[in-house]
């Protein structure tokens, strides 16, 4: 096949022909397919089951230490908990929180507590100094810039690299004041599935802000996301490169098992310094007595420990690797011939990145959707919902079966292939 921008006007005349009969047929199916969120399935969520039946008499419901967590009390979490949670983040027991369901939830309240507060080292809340920023590199979770936005600050786009942000970048403009912290997804970073390298990691712990309360916000979301145990990505531990640096502050570390045992049921927690959890802890009390220490002991009891993770997410990675390796199949098969786009071959996490020509990303979606598939929206993976390119759309391949995965991948790389050629034949006749 000759790739597209080789192709003649009357060459790509015939391609668009071709391929809008082919979208009509897919119109004509009455698909309902939804790529649009990275949701576990039923049968990831299943595997989890045998932890509801853990908790079964009186005494079950008592911690290790003997307190009853039926009852208030524990702010922080539970013993078992936090030790389970903060083998996931790579601290020590003392420096974790376990919350709620939501890491989100502890990400939003965090933000929160600096805008009002601010954190130690700081003069006081964030809102008091007027225009304030946020560093959101991008491509990235759409969740963590709405956030922000939604507390007024500004969002400063970084570019993402191969290894990770634009430290260049980074490091210039954290000279300004204004300029309060950065979203990081370290670890098959979403939507792209890149890990941080090691510099990435050591530039970013030693990091001069202007801002003296300057947090790095870093949701490892998918830490044991392999998808192929045992040869997974490894992250190097931020924390210790920040101790290293003599800045054990600059950071707050955030995950869940939103993505292992259940995603509207799991654990959440959010880890840091002495200094820093002392004061999450002064905050979050006004506001709670503890999270639910019912299922952090469920939790717990069940998997023990980050074996006991490890075991269960092979289970998971066995359900997930051929969606994957279906869409991936299927973007080789059907798009590299026409040389319209570019993807990433993720080891782990959720999401599988697609690149389109620049300026063909709302017109894919908008196709996809008119054909019965929803997409994440193009633009989402920016601050304000502006790709400045137009190029970025991210594939969600965990939620639905195999078969409509496949069926999905094909209509994407239509749909990618129709707005291409068409935006390749208008600039022709222009």
């Amino acid at each position: 096949m000759t790739a597209y921008q080789q192709m003649t006007p009357a060459q790509l005349a015939q391609e668009v022909k071709v391929l809008r009969e082919k979208f009509d047929e897919y119109k004509n199916m009455g698909l309902k397919l939804d790529l649009s969120r990275g949701k576990p399935d039923g049968s990831q969520l299943d595997l989890a089951l045998p932890m509801m039946g853990v908790l079964k008499e009186t005494q079950d419901f008592m911690t290790e230490t003997g307190f009853d967590s039926r009852n208030y009390g524990l702010l922080e979490g539970i013993p078992e908990a936090r030790r389970l949670m903060a083998e996931i983040l790579e601290l020590e027991p003392d420096e974790v929180i376990v919350g709620g369901n939501s890491s989100l939830n502890l990400m939003h309240d965090c933000v929160g507590i600096g805008f009002v507060h601010g954190y130690p080292g700081g003069k006081g809340g964030w809102y008091k100094e007027g225009n304030i920023k946020f560093l959101c590199p991008c491509p990235g979770y759409d969740r963590h810039f709405a956030v922000t936005q939604h507390f007024g600050f500004e969002l400063v786009s970084v570019d993402m690299k191969e290894d990770g942000p634009d430290m260049d970048a980074v490091e210039e403009l954290v000279k300004d004041p204004a300029v309060k912290g950065i979203w990081c997804v370290p670890k098959y970073q979403n939507p792209l599935g890149i890990t941080f390298s090691d510099d990435v990691v050591r530039r970013l712990a030693n990091l001069s802000p202007a801002a003296p309360d300057f947090r790095i916000f870093w949701d490892n979301a998918y830490a044991v996301h392999d998808l192929e145990p045992g040869k997974g990505d490894k992250l190097l531990n931020l924390m210790a490169e920040l101790k290293k640096a003599g800045k054990p502050d600059m950071a707050l570390f955030f995950t869940s098992t939103s993505k292992i045992s259940f995603a509207g049921a799991g654990i959440a927690a959010v880890g840091g310094s002495a200094a820093n959890i002392a004061w999450l802890k002064k905050h979050f009390g006004l506001q709670m007595i503890s999270g639910d220490k019912v299922n952090q002991l469920r939790h717990a009891r069940y998997f023990k420990n980050k074996a006991g993770i490890m075991a269960h997410m092979e289970k998971q990675a066995a359900l997930l690797r051929p969606k994957f390796e279906a869409v991936l199949d299927t973007l080789e098969r059907e798009l590299a011939p026409a040389g319209v786009a570019s993807w990433n071959k993720p080891r782990g996490g959720y999401f599988i990145p697609l690149d389109v020509m620049d300026g063909c990303a709302k017109r894919t979606v908008a196709l996809c959707s008119e054909a019965g598939m929803v997409l994440t929206g193009a633009g989402a993976t920016f601050p304000y919902g502006v790709d400045p390119r137009d190029r970025n759309i991210r594939i969600a391949p965990t939620y639905a079966k195999l078969d409509e995965i496949k069926t999905a991948a094909s209509l994407l790389c239509l749909c990618a292939k129709l707005a291409c050629a068409e935006k390749l034949l208008e600039q022709a006749k222009a």
